[in-house]
């Protein structure tokens, strides 16, 4: 039997993916979750989280243990905003770390529920998987799974530090730490001049978020680019030949 864990990093950051991590291991193989220490991702320094992530990685070269990363990307994530939301875009991507395990029986899943509603969440996820039900397997969703559940925790700690790479690659592009890319970070507000400006908005930030539209309208000329549409210039109200939005 497998334990299965699903739990995301960076749902509300202005900068970044949002990376939604699932991993695999034995059930008899739980108990060395507990006994190096594994919890919450939150919980852990930037240092202990590291170790786990490299402990894990050899673990899975000894004993066959999986993980399957998946990245929504800020072009991803707007794309989404535009169409049927972040609720959803977090089902399919559960449902694509799920299918990348590539395990299809005697499972026994447990997400960290994104959703409201933890049984609606449950559902959506098992909608994306082929052939679902799986033979011997089952699946929930539970608030704070990630609290409750040494796999989901492990799942929250692989997340957090595939989002804290991207984040420390965009921090050496530009050459200026950009924090966490939380809103609230003072550090990222540092970084947005870098990053927004009259020439665009670079593709690492969540366009659609209103602290990068708020920047814009306080800082750059013309509307808020939008992912996919063509930039606009506002011209001046006493240009005779055209006065509009192009």
């Amino acid at each position: 039997m497998w334990e299965i864990g699903v739990d995301e990093a960076g749902r509300g950051p202005v900068l970044g993916p949002l990376v939604v991590a699932a991993c695999a291991i034995p059930t008899k193989d739980i108990p060395l979750l507990k006994a190096i220490g594994v919890k919450d991702s939150k919980y852990l320094s930037s240092k202990r989280r590291k170790e786990i992530e490299t402990w894990f990685n050899e673990q899975a070269e000894e004993r066959g243990w999986k993980k399957s990363l998946i990245n929504c990307t800020p072009r991803r994530i707007d794309t989404a905003l535009m169409a049927d939301g972040l609720n959803w875009l977090e089902v399919r991507a559960f449902g694509e770390a799920l299918t990348g395990l590539q395990i299809r029986e005697s499972v026994n899943i447990t997400n960290d529920a994104c959703d409201v509603n933890e049984q609606r969440f449950t559902q959506r996820i098992s909608d994306q998987l082929l052939t679902w039900p799986w033979k011997d397997s089952q699946m929930q969703s539970f608030h704070k799974a990630d609290e409750r559940f040494p796999i989901v925790s492990m799942a929250s700690i692989l997340a957090k530090e595939e989002r804290d790479r991207c984040i420390a690659e965009l921090a050496a592009m530009i050459g200026q730490s950009v924090g966490s890319g939380y809103p609230s970070d003072p550090n990222t507000k540092n970084a947005l001049h870098l990053l927004i400006s009259n020439e665009g908005i670079h593709e690492d930030v969540r366009w659609g978020w209103a602290t990068a539209t708020r920047y814009w309208n306080n800082n750059c000329i013309g509307d808020v680019p939008v992912r996919g549409a063509p930039r606009t210039v506002q011209h001046s109200l006493f240009d005779e030949d055209d006065a509009s939005i192009s």
